[in-house]
């Protein structure tokens, strides 16, 4: 009798056991695992958003006086000439006298913008708008027209989005971090295929 030659499986149609594959699938998980990247910390977050709102409210510390001050004197205010008797730098302020309208012979401090004040000399005439309800409340015409760029609120800004932009890129980096890669670098162990619903290894010794 001739031997029956064995009909053998073609090489495409050839599957591993359900053991071995599950095993080739782990191994194959395990060599394209990336160590997850440091995680930005929620502290690191809370403490940019912190200083984002004390620069929020240091901007508008410098801020929302002048630009009180600036409208009313713009909306009431009354415009004289004014002659400058002392200048002082240390601390700085500029002092004059009034020489026309009702308060004339009265002496005040020009009042400030953001901590500046405008550069004058004594002798000086200058036109200035107080408010006739409160004379100590001054400032020279050309700043009520046109006030100075006011450098500390900008920079308090600027500081105030620097850090906010800060703790939204980090909020963000974090978010990405935990959704792409397993909480405590979790991954299976190629040697002992888990099944549906068993525990992770963890990759860290005993």
């Amino acid at each position: 009798m001739k031997k029956k030659q064995q009909q053998r499986r073609p090489a495409d149609n050839y599957r591993l056991p359900p053991r071995a594959e599950r095993a080739r699938q782990a191994a194959a998980r395990v060599a394209q695992f990336k160590p997850r990247p440091p995680l930005p910390g929620l502290r690191v977050i809370w403490a940019c958003i912190g200083l984002c709102a004390s620069f929020v409210g240091m901007a508008l510390f410098f801020w929302l006086p002048s630009r009180s001050l600036v409208e009313d004197l713009r909306s009431h205010g009354v415009t004289v000439a004014a002659t400058v008797i002392d200048v002082d730098t240390k601390p700085k302020y500029v002092k004059i006298r009034l020489v026309q309208g009702p308060e004339k012979g009265t002496a005040v401090e020009l009042s400030e913008i953001a901590g500046m004040l405008p550069d004058a000399h004594t002798g000086d005439s200058m036109l200035v708008t107080y408010d006739p309800k409160d004379p100590s409340r001054i400032l020279a015409r050309s700043w009520v027209t046109a006030p100075p760029a006011d450098l500390p609120t900008y920079g308090t800004a600027a500081l105030a989005a620097f850090f906010l932009s800060g703790s939204v890129a980090l909020t963000l980096r974090r978010r990405w971090i935990l959704r792409t890669w397993p909480p405590d670098s979790l991954v299976p162990d190629p040697a002992q295929p888990q099944e549906p619903g068993s525990k992770s290894v963890r990759l860290t010794k005993p």
